[in-house]
């Protein structure tokens, strides 16, 4: 009588997209072994540090359509895969697996404990009843496919077989972390920083810390970067959302200037000069005995109205009916097309995003299978997808991750 060994399915790397992937692969193939292999002694490190010490699984975002945009890399293929397990999906899954969840008003959505162990234990209690084994300290040298099996070299010399294999390692900040999967013949897109703020070591503009202004317009000089939202002021230059979308959209561009380059601000959102010139007239004329510290165009925060008055040299005592034209053209170019300088940047928070990986040229995307190595998948971040800040780096670990669980077979 003929006993079948179970088929042995590897996820290569114990983050948010290979819990994932480990879960689904084993609701699917319930009769396989299932592995997941850390290389550190600790599994889902980032999901804990994530959103603050809070997990931002989500974003409520319900078109695909619009969900699509925020991703700078792989927009245009989450767009094609999204209908399969996308934000809906998401929390109804964790919902389904008693982890309640809450949409903030930035749609951002968070576990109701605000707390990111809630998410981690529900991966491990998932793992636990699924029957999903856990070897941290498990790191991978290298993978080899000899007809129609893995063998994969550990750092410590031991050789493990599996039937099939998903990479989920993360972002590698250097090649040198890739070249194993580009010997086997992928693509590889060079990693360069996503999703930071900006140095700023010259500009006076960081003695306002802790200032935001809501409603931005920023830029880079000399290339067609733009992107709207709140701006906050911090004591090394520029964070909010107006300056994360730049950097993540510009995260090449601003890779080859070398952090070096030029930020144009519109404080008051509007890009039409003639009607903030108009607003700034209206102003002159109605508060024409008032001084000019004292009325503030656009509601601007107080700190940064006097910082901007300074910056183009008009007295805070004057009157508005003092300035003439030509005060009324130096708070209009200061107001709609302020510049500083950067010189570097920080990592924002805890959200050490990668742009660039396995290039999705290498990649079926419909089912996450490698195009040089079949039996092998990818999900998250190590292939060349990112996006915001807001939820949606971990919705494409999600999407990757339960379409890289079928293994290609359902």
């Amino acid at each position: 009588m003929f006993t079948f060994a179970p088929m042995k399915f590897a996820i290569i790397g114990g983050g948010a997209a290979g819990f994932f992937a480990a879960i689904h692969v084993k609701e699917n193939f319930p009769d396989a072994q299932v592995d997941i292999l850390e290389k550190s002694k600790k599994v889902l490190s980032k999901v804990k540090v994530s959103g603050g010490g809070r997990c931002n699984v989500t974003n409520a975002c319900s078109s695909i359509a619009e969900l699509s945009k925020v991703y700078p890399r792989g927009g245009k293929q989450l767009k094609k895969i999204f209908p399969q397990f996308y934000t809906k999906h998401t929390m109804d899954w964790f919902e389904k697996r008693n982890v309640p969840l809450v949409t903030q008003e930035d749609q951002c959505v968070f576990p109701r404990s605000q707390d990111s162990q809630t998410i981690i234990d529900c991966f491990l209690n998932e793992c636990n009843r699924l029957g999903i084994n856990i070897k941290t300290q498990t790191g991978i040298n290298s993978i080899k496919k000899e007809k129609e099996v893995f063998k994969l070299n550990t750092k410590d010399g031991e050789m493990l077989t599996y039937d099939k294999v998903i990479i989920s390692t993360g972002g590698s900040p250097k090649r040198k972390g890739l070249e194993w999967l580009e010997n086997l013949g992928h693509k590889i897109e060079n990693p360069v920083p996503s999703l930071f703020t900006f140095n700023m070591p010259h500009e006076k503009i960081t003695e306002l810390m802790g200032v935001v202004v809501e409603n931005t317009i920023t830029r880079i000089k000399g290339e067609k970067l733009t992107a709207q939202g709140p701006l906050l002021i911090t004591h090394w230059g520029m964070s909010g959302p107006a300056i994360l979308v730049l950097s993540a959209f510009g995260a090449r561009i601003l890779a080859e200037k070398d952090y070096a380059f030029s930020v144009q601000v519109n404080w008051v959102n509007e890009l039409n000069q003639e009607l903030v010139q108009a607003e700034l007239k209206e102003v002159s004329i109605k508060f024409a005995e008032k001084q000019l510290k004292n009325i503030r165009p656009y509601y601007l925060p107080t700190r940064l109205w006097l910082f901007l008055l300074e910056k183009v040299e008009l007295d805070p005592e004057r009157r508005w009916d003092e300035i003439g034209k030509k005060g009324i053209n130096k708070l209009l170019n200061v107001l709609t097309n302020d510049e500083y300088e950067v010189m570097g940047k920080t990592t924002f928070k805890e959200e050490f995003v990668t742009c660039g990986g396995v290039s999705l040229e290498s990649v079926n995307m419909k089912t996450m299978e490698s195009k040089v190595c079949p039996g092998l998948f990818f999900a998250g971040e190590v292939l060349d997808i990112d996006a915001i800040t807001g939820g949606y780096n971990f919705q494409a670990a999600w999407t990757t991750g339960y379409i890289a669980g079928k293994l290609g077979e359902k």
